[in-house]
């Protein structure tokens, strides 16, 4: 069966969203021997707050209710801002293709986090899916006869659950608020956060060097305010599930970008548990197991 015209030009710019945000994982790598953390994410943020309320002009009559967008907006934004502190303090100490790895693991994150709200224990797929990406994130990761994760890949793996918490969130206030509005305000809230905290939580550090500006333009642009804005038209023309099949593409982008630019290569342990991690992913997202599950597959988000 052909794929309608409209799905095909909305999956291949999600693929494109998936290849640019795995490439940022080396650009933020990079632009961080340039800049102190909270800074970048300050000014990230702060240029893609501007590029959406120049986008979004004249704003949206949702926008209208205020004290609810806010509201929403806030809390979401603070767990998106979070998520990005601790995988960019965590890609300091870790390589760029394990850190979306390990990132990826938010996919698998959401059921789980799901299930605990919701008091219902997880499917039998997802269980096995989280199985399966725990073995794969332990060969990624652990080093050595003390079995232990380095500290940049324990810091990523809090920002994996950030992110889940932040898909969880918007699942819940998308429909009601309203994406343009809810989209300006988390990333608005973001930026609130680094620049109220910069100044004091660290020690600010900026070279303005070509790679650093062109980071700031590609991760403030391309990778918030144009990929949000993207994702938000393309899913008006894909399924939930298809969405984030395809979006779990972004680690092996990542891979493939840190291959190309700091010729980095997997060890074949590593490469079995990104493998693994993957094979969990598609797990939860596909739910081969869904009659041992008691249901039909159902999109993890909306």
């Amino acid at each position: 069966m052909v794929a309608h015209p409209s799905r095909r030009r909305a999956e291949l710019a999600l693929v494109a969203i998936a290849c640019v945000w795995g490439a940022t994982f080396v650009v933020v790598k990079e632009a961080l021997r340039d800049s102190s953390t909270l800074l970048f994410l300050a000014l990230r943020f702060s240029l893609a707050t501007l590029a959406l309320a120049a986008a979004f002009r004249p704003l949206p009559s949702r926008f209208d209710r205020t004290k609810p967008i806010l509201a929403g907006g806030a809390l979401v934004g603070i767990v998106l801002f979070f998520g990005y502190l601790l995988q960019t303090v965590g890609l300091r100490y870790t390589t760029p293709s394990k850190s979306a790895f390990i990132t990826g693991l938010c996919v698998v994150m959401v059921p789980v986090f799901s299930a605990f709200v919701a008091r219902r224990p997880p499917g039998a797929s997802e269980a096995l899916g989280v199985a399966t990406a725990t073995v794969g994130m332990a060969l990624l990761t652990l080093r050595g006869a003390s079995l232990k994760m380095e500290f940049g890949d324990v810091v990523t793996l809090g920002g994996a659950a950030a992110f889940s918490i932040h898909i969880i969130l918007l699942g819940r206030f998308a429909s009601k608020l309203g994406f343009q509005a809810l989209a300006l305000t988390q990333v608005a809230t973001a930026a609130v956060l680094g620049l109220s905290t910069f100044w004091w939580v660290e020690r600010p550090t900026v070279r303005w060097t070509p790679g650093l500006i062109s980071a700031l333009v590609v991760t403030g642009l391309l990778a918030t305010a144009v990929a949000f804005s993207v994702q938000s038209w393309a899913q008006q023309h894909t399924t939930p599930t298809r969405t984030a099949l395809i979006l779990a593409m972004e680690p092996v982008f990542a891979w493939l970008t840190s291959f190309v630019v700091a010729g980095e290569l997997l060890a074949p342990r590593a490469a079995l548990g990104a493998v693994l991690i993957l094979a969990g992913i598609l797990l939860v997202e596909l739910k081969p197991l869904a009659r041992a599950d008691g249901h039909k597959p159902q999109a993890r988000y909306n």
